[in-house]
């Protein structure tokens, strides 16, 4: 994982629908991200397109990376993948803990064992974690504690050099930019997962883990975000199936 860049996360979900479509989005952000020297982007498609759309780049400065994985690596598991499949067709990254798959009932401790194996695999693991309300008492707080902690229970020290944390508030996510986090806002939960970290490990180790925003990051709030929030990148979600927006973004952050 590059040191010093801004790491921008295309999570297409699951868009487009085919593989022409898949293409042409590619094509449309693939010049801008191939000349973008501070910026490491990561491109993200549903799992059938990542081997057709490596074969369309060559160089280092765009990755690509699945959406889940399973925590298997072989074995009767019927419409699973596991990292080293996933590995095999050209993924670097994968995001796990993301609040759609906790909608659907992944518990912190099936993150956990997603955790673990995509890290031994030698994958780069982009770790969501996010509220989805924020309370007058600040219990919030505890909930995202307990993210962290049981997401990274067994990980040894040494394979946190390929760890990024994603917050993503869920109460953020699918709105405007104008509803998304404050700078002021992302700035305090910087400030929080990097001490929770530090508790977690040291000092040392936490400030080398990146930590990237995620929830309607849109062209017209990066910069804020970058500047007065102080993350190190974006996990875009619809704003990344839009060349231009796409485009916009890692031109912002290549700036910084």
């Amino acid at each position: 994982m590059p040191k010093n860049k801004k790491l921008i996360v295309a999570n297409w979900k699951m868009n487009p629908q085919s593989l022409v479509e898949a293409k042409k989005l590619f094509l449309g952000v693939k010049k801008t991200a191939s000349g973008t020297s501070n910026v490491q982007t990561v491109i993200c498609p549903p799992n059938v397109f990542i081997s057709e759309l490596n074969k369309l780049y060559s160089g280092h400065r765009v990755s690509f990376g699945a959406q889940d994985v399973f925590w298997k690596e072989k074995g009767s598991y019927t419409g699973e993948i596991s990292p080293e499949e996933i590995k095999s067709v050209g993924a670097e990254y994968v995001i796990l803990g993301h609040s759609e798959a906790r909608a659907f009932g992944e518990t912190n401790e099936i993150v956990n064992k997603k955790v673990i194996a995509s890290l031994k695999a030698g994958l780069n693991v982009i770790l969501c974690i996010g509220e989805s309300k924020r309370d007058a008492h600040a219990l919030y707080l505890k909930f995202l504690t307990e993210q962290l902690k049981t997401a990274l229970l067994s990980v040894g020290r040494k394979e946190l050099k390929n760890l990024i944390v994603a917050y993503e508030p869920i109460w953020a996510i699918g709105k405007t930019d104008e509803d998304a986090i404050s700078p002021h806002q992302m700035h305090e939960m910087y400030i929080f997962i990097k001490k929770t970290l530090t508790e977690l490990y040291d000092k040392k180790i936490a400030l080398n883990i990146p930590i990237i925003y995620g929830g309607s990051a849109e062209p017209d709030n990066v910069n804020e975000l970058l500047v007065e929030g102080e993350v190190d990148g974006f996990l875009v979600g619809h704003a990344s199936l839009e060349a231009r927006e796409f485009n916009e973004i890692l031109k912002i952050a290549n700036k910084k």
